[in-house]
């Protein structure tokens, strides 16, 4: 644009501005009557709330703030605020920028809390770094033999042995001969580590006599909720008390006294048999996430034991062999119990005043004093719900830290002009003064983004909040919004809330349960299968068929005589395109019922993920090559359980989020926060999924493999599958890594759109994979075919009305293969980018004698397939 038209649309007047940002203006919700006031600070930069207001720290470490009214009084909707963006990104940018744009991780590090150990001890934790670095430099044969040499220098024998993160596998541990060296070990740590095989756990922890505690967690072996594994431990040493941080069924005085503070390291515990009540001295007891089933029946667990006991912390375990009044009976008889932190509702009951009833004792109950709760007559007490503040641990990047705190602080918007909106929504923090806003549900202020256009245009943008009152608001009120405004429960808004609160977690699994048992219950009856009824369309004498199409490689590569291709679709035969053929389509084109298309109908209960994912639920349940699949506008409570109970039971807790139907990875992240689960969902509807943290790996890198199918006909199935596949591999080495999460080409293998495309030759990848793997492709194969053909069979099942005789269609089936060689499905697309099956020549792999498929005869095999029953290059499912 010239600079005449730029002059002539530049902002001067208020009707300028308001002809410029009236929609903007209206969306915001801004009072009419600011409107005035938000141009000229606007105008005149204008940043005056540090008059106003005040940030003051919510703790004594500082780790929250709040924001505080200092002038004497403001009115409903008087004034309006300037909030400057302090951080403005794409997500799939954020670590990059992070690590190079100068100054912004200080002040991002700062402004969300998480730089409070840097400023005072920056020296104790370059300490901490170098020994960490030093520490992996040892062996865990050396380390053993270090703590050996320390005992005997003392004349002690060593009882506590800590192995962790030392690469140690099941050979090594073996060789290690832990119990014939420390055959007194009452704790052993192996946690992160590369331990798979229980039988190798078993061979040393069987003649370790004295063992009452083994931590595995951060091993292969515990990933998998694999209850046998856990059973096959404990069978070879009953004495366990403590198994992967969780009490087993033998647990005792050890195990009580480990989570009162009594042992460590450094005080192990050895003379506890020589004691007759080693508890005494006990007065807090934290057994959070402790996976305890039974408490009451526990002799150790008494007041006879640890008469002392005035703090005690139940939170997070089943107690699911228990009732609510055996365990309210057992907790009067500590006499000197005054603070008790449970989940409500939970095991002892549904009502925090019917547990103060039967425990008359307690002056807090979830750190909430217990006469203001009676006084309040709080049956579910909402005040428990504390804050999520930053966590980190020391020596962890501050890149790292500001990642992970970061969902507690952004908000966002999409860009969207005349043409289009953007595919991908820009995340931003507010400046230090908007991000100490904390949240109500009857908050006093409004905030809401605004971009402002100088010059009229879109280009000259620049982006701020907000700020405005909504109450009268006096002198010394701390200034709240509500972050989840405009969303009500029908929009999960107490789910939602767990982004920023610490939510009752035992309502949440209670749930997840529920759903479980549900989904376990559920088996496919298929339809009973019917003889074939599609017929080819030639006959005769017949010419070609016409072929309308709008995809480039069907004109460009459909070169057999039988089909002809035809700008004109009211006179084609086969309809062939990209587009959904939907009734306003079918008017606009003149397409007919006699036509056929290639497309089947409700086939969303496929290609669309979150119907792909219910489909196969309903069908099947639970089977083992789908994921952990969630609705999120429909299961965010059950995903939220699901989590926690992971979280609970140690194991790995990454997710990947796809938007229900957007291609070439488009707004998909990973992530192991369910902060960013929740606040993800505001960038449109999505499924979550549990990521694959351990796939099968090419050559250290990650791979999917793109297979095509077929479709005749849904009733009688007719489906074929291609007998060609291609692989399609990540550009970098797999990592699971905090950084390398926001890595595209780490995590994700489509490459036709970002990076370059890896392509490999599919004979050479089996005959490597084979090799590096020690596996026959073969098995692998027979495996993915049967998962495709029973994907099919649940959407015939399902969705009978898929059926129609005028249909015909190819799928893109997208599949991962985990770490033990078993197919995953990912996801099924719609006509699908056949490119690479043009552009290049490859062999039918596990046909002998086939002769190599040329690329430029792909889809004339396909249409041979669809239209004219014939059945080379594709083998019937």
């Amino acid at each position: 644009m010239g600079s005449d038209a730029s002059e002539s649309n530049k902002i001067e007047t208020f009707e300028d501005f308001l002809r410029v940002h009236g929609l903007l203006l209206a969306a915001s919700g801004l009072p009419p009557q600011l409107h005035m006031p938000l141009f000229e600070k606007l105008s005149a930069e204008i940043f005056d709330g540090g008059a106003y207001f005040q940030i003051e720290p919510t703790d004594e470490e500082g780790r929250q703030r709040r924001l505080v009214m200092t002038s004497d009084f403001m009115g409903k909707e008087s004034n309006v605020f300037l909030i400057d963006h302090a951080w403005t990104f794409r997500l799939s940018d954020a670590y990059k920028q992070l690590q190079e744009v100068p100054g912004l991780a200080q002040r991002m590090g700062s402004l969300m809390c998480v730089d409070l150990d840097l400023n005072s001890d920056a020296e104790q934790a370059s300490t901490a770094k170098n020994w960490s670095n030093e520490a992996s430099k040892v062996s865990a044969a050396d380390l053993a033999r270090e703590e050996l040499a320390k005992a005997k220098e003392k004349g002690d024998i060593v009882r506590w042995l800590e192995l962790e993160e030392l690469g140690i596998d099941d050979h090594t541990l073996v060789s290690l001969d832990l119990s014939t060296k420390f055959p007194d070990l009452l704790a052993l740590s192996l946690c992160q580590n590369k331990l798979v095989s229980a039988d190798a756990v078993v061979h040393e922890v069987r003649n370790l006599t004295r063992l009452k505690a083994l931590w595995l967690n951060g091993n292969p072996i515990t990933e998998k909720q694999d209850s046998y594994v856990m059973d096959k431990i404990l069978q070879a040493n009953p004495r366990l008390e403590i198994l992967n941080s969780h009490f087993t069924r033998s647990f005792g005085k050890w195990a009580l006294g480990f989570c009162g503070g009594l042992y460590e390291k450094d005080n192990p515990g050895h003379l506890l048999e020589n004691s007759q009540h080693p508890l005494l001295g006990v007065t807090s007891l934290d057994l959070s996430n402790r996976g305890i089933h039974n408490l009451v029946h526990n002799k150790a667990f008494s007041p006879v034991e640890m008469p002392s006991l005035s703090y005690l912390n139940l939170k997070d375990n089943p107690f699911d062999e228990i009732s609510s009044s055996d365990m309210l009976e057992v907790l009067k008889r500590f006499s000197n119990l005054r603070s008790l932190e449970v989940d409500i509702p939970g095991p002892l009951g549904e009502s925090s005043l019917m547990i103060l009833e039967s425990l008359p004792n307690l002056s807090q109950l979830n750190g909430v004093c217990t006469s203001k709760i009676i006084e309040a007559g709080k049956h579910v007490i909402d005040s428990i719900m504390e804050p999520r503040l930053p966590e980190w641990s020391p020596g962890e990047p501050l890149a790292d830290r500001i990642i992970n705190a970061m969902w507690l602080y952004l908000m966002n918007y999409r860009l969207a002009d005349e043409e289009k909106i953007d595919e991908t929504s820009v995340w931003y923090a507010m400046d230090e003064l908007g991000s100490a806003l904390r949240h109500s549900d009857e908050p006093n202020f409004m905030v809401a983004p605004f971009l402002y256009m100088p010059e009229g245009k879109l280009s000259s943008s620049v982006s701020f909040s907000l700020l405005w009152p909504i109450r009268d608001i006096a002198n010394g009120h701390e200034c709240t919004r509500d972050f989840l405004f405009g969303i009500n429960e029908e929009k999960q808004r107490s789910s939602r809330l767990t982004a920023w609160f610490h939510t009752p977690k035992n309502y949440f699994i209670h749930e997840y349960e529920k759903h479980r048992q549900r989904l376990e219950l559920r088996s496919l009856t298929p339809a009973s299968s019917k003889a074939s009824s599609t017929r080819g369309l030639l006959k005769g004498d017949r010419t070609a068929l016409r072929v309308y199409t709008d995809i480039p490689h069907i004109e460009d590569f459909l070169t057999r005589p039988e089909f002809v291709i035809t700008s004109d679709p009211k006179g084609a035969d086969i309809i062939w395109t990209s587009m959904q053929v939907d009734e306003d389509m079918r008017k606009a084109a003149g397409i007919t019922d006699e036509q056929y298309i290639n497309q089947f109908p409700f086939e969303a209960c496929l290609v669309m993920k979150h119907h792909l994912a219910k489909t196969v639920q309903e069908a099947y349940g639970l089977p083992e090559w789908l994921q952990p699949t969630y609705n999120l506008e429909m299961h965010l409570t059950q995903l939220i359980g699901d989590y926690c109970l992971r979280e609970r039971n140690r194991l790995n807790n990454l997710w990947i989020l796809k938007p229900w139907n957007m291609a070439r990875t488009i707004d998909t992240t990973v992530t192991n926060s369910i902060s960013a689960i929740i606040r993800l969902m505001e960038t449109g509807p999505k499924i979550c999924q549990k990521y694959i943290e351990h796939p099968a790996l090419f050559n250290g890198r990650k791979f999917d493999l793109r297979f095509i199918v077929l479709v005749r006909s849904v009733n009688p199935m007719e489906i074929f599958l291609a007998d060609i596949f291609w692989v399609r591999l990540a550009n970098n080495q797999y990592s699971l890594e905090q950084n390398s999460l926001f890595e595209y080409e780490t995590h994700f293998t489509v490459m036709n759109y970002r990076g370059k495309i890896n392509h490999k030759d599919t004979q050479e990848f089996v005959e490597e994979f084979e090799q590096e793997h020690g596996v026959k492709w073969s098995d692998i194969h027979e495996r993915t075919r049967k998962m495709i053909r029973s994907v099919f069979e649940a959407a015939a099942t399902v969705h009978p009305e898929m059926h129609s005789p005028m249909s015909r269609a190819i799928y893109g089936i997208d599949v991962m293969l985990d770490s033990s060689f078993q197919p995953k499905l990912l996801e099924v697309t719609y006509c699908p980018d056949c490119t690479r099956a043009c552009k290049y020549d490859m062999k039918a792999v596990g046909r002998k004698g086939e002769e190599t498929v040329k690329g430029g005869d792909f889809f004339n095999y396909v249409f041979g397939c669809l239209f004219l029953n014939e059945s080379a290059h594709v083998s019937p499912l």
